[in-house]
């Protein structure tokens, strides 16, 4: 593993609690960490970013992730940019086309049209220019002596800091090329299979040529589900709910995307059947009960500490720069979850350094 390879692991919550886990992880040696951007089901983001940006010296902070519905493009990038002068410059805007934060205010994730119109907007306002008004400003009614034409973030230096990095998260096609071309970054969430992520890579890198981008300037990274215990059943039981949330985006709309074997279409698309979002990202749900040992061990990373060390190993011989770990969930067993991830950080992180 080189110094350029990330791990990141991830929070959520009340601000004064993500703080804590922030240090904890800087402690730990984690290189970066994210917190949800759900609304309804935890406390403001940004909030708990710039709080763990006065609180930490070296970790990166990113939402994991944001929508492009909940807040206006300005909004979200003068929100992250204002962590990113808090923390020093650490902060990475997470971005995906929305989910439990959509769906607990009755909708579904944005279209790709619209989430690409929003990434070109945010990067505009995260680079300073001066980005066009939305279709239907009205701002002209007012009849003043003179408005703004164009809308900017006027308190943003560049230069003072290098610019936040925009990292979008992808599973199906179209959002992998949409964000090759606008985004600074990717971070893949279609599981731990080589062929599916050498996939992912593949869709990237030739929208990027077909854009007339060079392909090897795009940073690929991949969210994935990891407990280490010895026992691989209990490894999967521990982290079943988050197992469960990112099986479901492989078939967001009841049909896997991608290449995949006959057991994870089977899966997949069973736990988009029975998914339950009032009980998002929960041990012990029914989309959990959809899980299998075979769809486990080919989508996640459950078992011994050697067995972890030896799958993520592949994963960044194959040329990922960032490992997002996705680890037990709360629910499952509180105690035996904390163990887990402190046989993580002792054992499996310092091995792939």
């Amino acid at each position: 593993m080189t110094a350029s390879v990330e791990v990141w692991t991830g929070g959520a919550g009340l601000p004064t609690g993500f703080v804590r886990r922030a240090q904890y992880a800087e402690a730990a040696g984690f290189d970066g960490i994210t917190i949800v951007d759900s609304q309804n089901l935890s406390g403001d983001p940004y909030v708990a970013l710039a709080m763990a940006g006065s609180e930490t010296e070296r970790i990166k902070l990113g939402t994991g992730v944001t929508n492009p519905f909940t807040r206006h493009p300005a909004v979200t990038a003068s929100s992250i940019a204002t962590v990113h002068a808090v923390s020093g410059g650490r902060a990475v805007l997470g971005i995906g086309r929305g989910d439990s934060a959509l769906a607990h205010l009755g909708f579904a994730p944005a279209s790709v049209p619209i989430f690409e119109d929003y990434l070109k907007r945010v990067q505009g306002y995260l680079r300073g220019e001066e980005v066009p008004f939305e279709a239907g400003a009205n701002v002209e009614s007012l009849k003043l002596a003179n408005v703004p034409r164009s809308s900017k973030i006027e308190w943003l230096r560049p230069g003072r800091f290098p610019k936040v990095p925009v990292d979008v998260a992808a599973t199906g096609p179209r959002v992998i090329r949409t964000a090759a071309v606008v985004a600074d970054r990717i971070t893949f969430a279609v599981g731990a299979s080589a062929e599916r992520l050498r996939w992912a890579m593949d869709t990237a890198q030739t929208a990027r040529s077909a854009a007339g981008l060079d392909p090897g300037t795009m940073e690929f990274g991949t969210y994935v589900n990891v407990v280490a215990h010895d026992d691989p059943e209990v490894a999967r039981r521990l982290g079943e709910g988050g197992l469960s949330l990112f099986a479901r985006f492989q078939a967001m709309h009841g049909h896997t995307v991608g290449p995949v074997s006959t057991e994870g279409k089977r899966t997949t698309e069973a736990i988009h059947d029975a998914y339950d979002m009032t009980r998002h990202n929960r041990a012990g749900s029914p989309q959990a009960g959809r899980l299998t040992s075979e769809f486990a061990a080919e989508f996640g990373v459950f078992g011994p500490s050697s067995y972890c060390i030896e799958r993520l190993r592949s994963l960044i011989d194959m040329g990922f720069t960032r490992l997002m770990i996705v680890g037990g969930t709360r629910e499952a067993d509180p105690a035996e979850v904390s163990k887990a991830e402190a046989r993580f950080v002792e054992e499996v992180l310092p091995a792939l350094r």
